[in-house]
């Protein structure tokens, strides 16, 4: 926890804190995924040992259910990526999350200038005739100093492995990419493993086609929305329309039957609960969340939302969303207005916080601030009820017991929000969360969910 912690203080620990812990996984479809962040599976395949590595998304899962081949050289490999937006879905269905979208176009480039910078070469193998070299170009001017150790096309340099094999391992390289499209790149790295020289072999897809630029990626826009496979669904609708069109619901109903038979039913209950509340809030609500994203917008200098690490469950670190209540110059001012807290035990509260703005005030006395937070929901980092979502520096300074409210996700409301927020003091808010942690149930959640409006309207505990 002390590690975790001083990396969640400070981002620039970052890259350092990745390579000294384990990497962080998830059981899904029964096969193990990487839940962790670019650098953290970065720094784990530069580091000593051989890794057979493939990415796996909706379509994946789709061609596993179907392929025994393509089965057994996912769940034989040694790192699986997660990539795209249905994964990510079905993570969240079973009550897990995925912190980073892990997809081999962003991922290789990201992968190679780490192994540029400590010598590595690599070897492309796949695509059509000159797509590899022209791949190969983006790559060293996205990755100086990398040496390419060769490159083959997926075509007619491929029709004999012996000779495949023999000429990768005759170059030396440290990496070798395959990009034969699922499932044939995979079956094909999971047969040939043991025989090849390269330490770290991976399964990239159409990450040639991008990087030479035969195939255009989706804006920028469009990938933050998720809607990369619409993109390439306009691109290629007589190649993508079985994919996506029928791949897609296909998928999602897969993902419903796994979560309901490999999640615990109560939970899986919750979740539900939990994101039919935060979708329906979401679109209730539009036209008050414009209202007061403009009310900040014209009174004070800085954005609309105020972005922050919070620690999750498990100790895991995560970005809470909330309405900017306060200047742009708060999280500097924060540690000289310490001792003027009202709050007894660790947590910081003050009535009178000169960081307060006048909308802010308004904001925080009916908890409209922290509206936001119902895209942590839909994004899974937080519940509707739970306990509130605490600061790193807090986590950090938690006696041993406190700990145990991060067993469970954080939320909305809780028992602390509904019984006076602020005017609770640390120690009596940690034995709420550990009552509520040992006896939550779906009752007593919708009960909670009842008494928040309540502690809404009467606005106690509420600066």
């Amino acid at each position: 926890m002390p590690d975790t912690l001083q990396t969640f203080c400070d981002p620039d620990f970052a890259k350092q804190f990745a390579r000294q812990r384990p990497l962080r996984h998830i059981d899904l479809f029964d096969l193990r995924l990487v839940a962790d962040t670019t650098d953290a599976a970065i720094a784990t395949l530069m580091a000593p040992g051989r890794h057979r590595v493939h990415f796996v998304n909706a379509h994946c899962i789709n061609t596993m259910a179907r392929d025994a081949g393509y089965r057994r050289a996912l769940a034989t490999a040694d790192m699986i990526l997660p990539d795209g937006a249905g994964i990510e879905l079905a993570a969240r269905l079973c009550g897990k999350a995925i912190p980073e979208n892990l997809n081999g176009t962003d991922f290789v480039p990201n992968l190679l200038r780490a192994a540029a910078a400590s010598g590595h070469s690599v070897f492309l193998f796949g695509g059509r005739p000159g797509t590899a070299e022209a791949a190969a170009d983006t790559l060293t001017g996205l990755a100086p100093g990398l040496r390419i150790a060769g490159t083959l096309n997926g075509y007619a340099d491929a029709t004999d492995p012996e000779q495949v094999i023999a000429q990768v391992n005759a170059s030396g390289a440290d990496i070798l990419l395959v990009a034969l499209g699922v499932p044939m790149q995979d079956t094909w790295i999971a047969a040939h493993a043991d025989r090849l020289v390269p330490r770290i072999c991976l399964g990239v897809g159409a990450c040639f086609d991008f990087l030479a630029g035969t195939v255009a990626r989706a804006p920028v826009a469009l990938r933050r929305a998720r809607l990369e496979w619409a993109w390439r669904l306009l691109q290629e609708p007589r190649r993508m329309a079985g994919r996506y069109l029928l791949g897609n619901p296909i998928f999602v109903a897969r993902a419903l039957r796994h979560a309901a038979n490999g999640t615990d039913r109560v939970a899986l209950l919750r979740r539900l609960m939990d994101l039919g509340l935060s979708g329906a809030a979401l679109i209730l609500l539009g036209p008050v969340l414009l209202t007061i994203a403009l009310a900040i917008a014209a009174t004070s200098r800085g954005p609309v939302l105020f972005r922050q690490t919070r620690v999750g469950k498990d100790g895991t670190p995560f970005t809470v969303f909330k309405f900017r209540s306060m200047h742009v110059d708060a999280e500097a001012r924060r540690t000289a207005l310490l001792a003027t807290s009202d709050r007894a035990g660790i947590c910081f509260k003050s009535r009178n916080d000169p960081r307060v703005t006048r909308v802010g005030r308004l904001l925080r006395r009916f908890s409209l601030d922290e509206l936001p937070q119902i895209l942590n929901v839909l994004r899974g980092d937080m519940a509707i009820v739970g306990p509130r979502p605490a600061l790193p520096a807090e986590v950090a300074a938690y006696p041993a017991r406190a700990l145990g409210r991060l067993s469970i996700k954080p939320g909305l409301t809780g028992i602390w929000q509904v019984s006076g927020r602020a005017e609770i003091g640390f120690d009596k808010m940690i034995d709420m969360d550990l009552a509520y942690a040992r006896s939550r149930s779906l009752l007593l959640d919708l009960i909670l969910i009842a008494l928040t409006f309540r502690a809404v309207i009467s606005g106690r505990g509420a600066y």
